[in-house]
């Protein structure tokens, strides 16, 4: 039985990698090629949530500024793919994206530079989330800021990030953002010059972020084993007696934070190049707390808690707001209470501790204890006492 379960989540992933598209392709039970794509930004959306559980489920640090990282990871892919293309749809008169035309810019900022190389991008979508992550992590731990100061420095640097690439409009295209979804993807196939929103550059995307899913999962699941993940839990229960104890706290936090910001940015990049446009709004507060409660529903520190939560709950969210388009944060308010009451360990805590019985615990009808009726029916066992 035990084997089973381990089993289940690898059936289920062979499922979606080979299955689903081919349902997709063939309109099987009406699931279309659009719904296969929103699963592809769902399971990219696993992989911050990964991150997130990392640091805030296993350590304790309930960061609300993911959406800096997840983005930086975005803007590094859409940059390549729009330097690489060259099409009526992405390129101006002078050579470079279309959109500086508008801004009268003639020469290539500095920093766009490095992206014309594709493995540059590649190293750049997780190394460079990763290493401001790092900085912003050392600079907050080093000063033993915690708790909901931690929390607040977060978000105010999230407010930062998106101030200042919503203003950046000859470097960036500043609010409007970067549009992917009409940009080319070369040497996939010899001779064959792939536009990222074509059906076919969709399904690779899809099953790229399928591979890269569970890759995200081990390595999380490597940093949260051993003696690594025994401090991780230490500084999420009690950092003071782990400091007592001759541990300094401050470089496993800096290494799971940054560690966390290099998922997001290759979450950012996959689900990028899916929804075919990355902007500032990736770093806009609702989006960075709405990354903490996909971990919070599916369940924190379980880490297959949150590739649930955030699967879940953004298929409900299309399927509420496809019938009720302002109902949705209504849903998503109500559901996080509804889990944080009755459902404190989220989906896969829930089923894994009990299910119903847990939740009737919440309302006065505890678990019934299979020793404790037997110290008054046991005649022989109270007489031996």
């Amino acid at each position: 039985m035990k084997l089973f379960k381990r089993l289940v989540p690898w059936i289920l992933l062979a499922f979606a990698f080979f299955i689903l598209p081919v349902m997709a392709k063939n309109d099987v039970f009406g699931f279309s090629q659009f719904r296969l794509n929103l699963f592809g930004r769902y399971f990219a959306l696993a992989i911050v949530a990964l991150g997130i559980d990392l640091i805030w489920g296993y350590t304790g640090l309930l960061s609300l500024g993911q959406g800096i990282f997840f983005a930086l990871g975005g803007y590094a892919i859409a940059m390549h793919l729009l330097l690489v293309t060259q099409n009526d749809f992405t390129t101006g008169a002078n050579g470079l994206p279309k959109f500086f035309e508008n801004y009268g810019v003639d020469n290539l900022p500095f920093f766009w530079q490095p992206f014309w190389s594709f493995p540059w991008t590649l190293i750049a979508i997780w190394l460079i989330p990763a290493v401001v992550a790092g900085l912003v992590g050392y600079l907050i731990f080093r000063n033993r800021i915690t708790g909901v100061y931690f929390s607040i420095i977060t978000q105010a640097s999230l407010m930062v990030f998106y101030h200042f690439f919503n203003g950046q409009q000859k470097l960036v295209n500043g609010t409007n953002g970067l549009k992917t979804s009409t940009t080319e993807i070369f040497n996939i196939f010899v001779g064959t010059n792939m536009q990222v929103g074509s059906d076919d550059a969709q399904i690779l995307f899809y099953r790229l972020t399928l591979i890269i899913l569970p890759i995200a999962y081990l390595i999380c699941k490597f940093f949260t084993s051993g003696r690594f993940g025994d401090a991780l839990i230490g500084i999420r229960d009690d950092e003071a007696r782990l400091r007592f104890s001759g541990f300094n706290p401050v470089p496993f936090k800096v290494i799971v934070f940054l560690v966390a910001g290099g998922l997001a940015g290759i979450s950012g990049a996959l689900y990028t190049v899916q929804s075919g446009i990355v902007s500032p709004q990736y770093m806009a507060i609702p989006m960075s707390i709405e990354m903490v409660i996909w971990v919070a529903v599916g369940g924190r520190g379980t880490l297959i808690g949150p590739i649930i939560g955030a699967v879940v709950v953004n298929y409900l969210r299309s399927l509420v707001s496809e019938a009720l388009p302002e109902a949705w944060l209504f849903v998503q308010g109500g559901l996080f209470i509804f889990v944080v009451v009755l459902m404190p360990d989220g989906i896969y805590g829930w089923f894994k501790n009990g299910g119903f019985q847990t939740m009737l615990a919440a309302f006065g009808f505890p678990k019934k204890s299979s020793t404790y009726p037997k110290l008054e029916i046991d005649e022989g066992y109270a007489a031996k006492s």
